[in-house]
């Protein structure tokens, strides 16, 4: 099972800065727990210096986050604040019928309500959920 988590890096910042990207590593540790099955893609590990990259670098890191996200079955995104990116990765992952389960605020974002197949207030909701075992029955219910 290919897990993508999508979340904001840059969001609406208008210098080259970054937000936190503490909230990664609590949901990691949820899925290594009761997902282990889990193959977890972070595209900030795998980028962490991404805000620094000249343009054809920003390009195919960005086309290759997308497909990451198209190919996925379970997407967690974070999204505290607006996100474009976060938003095509959720796009990406609907249109491949990935089971999208979200973290954000933002319940009334028509982004959030049409792509999220579970809206969480805060990680550590998201967390509990995780410890359910619910997660492999959304899974299960989409063939994967």
């Amino acid at each position: 099972m290919k897990v993508f988590l999508a979340g904001i890096i840059q969001g609406s910042l208008v210098s080259a800065d970054i937000h936190s990207q503490d909230w990664r590593q609590a949901i990691k540790d949820a899925l290594a727990e009761h997902l282990p099955q889990g193959e977890v893609y972070c595209h900030y590990s795998e980028h962490p210096n991404s805000i620094s990259y000249e343009l054809e670098d920003i390009k195919k890191t960005f086309a290759e986050g997308n497909a990451l996200a198209g190919d996925c079955d379970l997407l967690i995104a974070y999204c505290p604040s607006a996100s474009m990116g976060t938003a095509i990765e959720m796009h990406e992952a609907v249109k491949n019928s990935a089971v999208v389960l979200t973290v954000s605020p933002l319940a009334a974002n028509w982004v959030i309500r049409a792509y999220s197949d579970r809206i969480f207030a805060d990680i550590d909701e998201l967390v509990s959920f995780i410890s359910t075992g619910q997660v492999n029955s959304m899974l299960s219910q989409r063939g994967r």
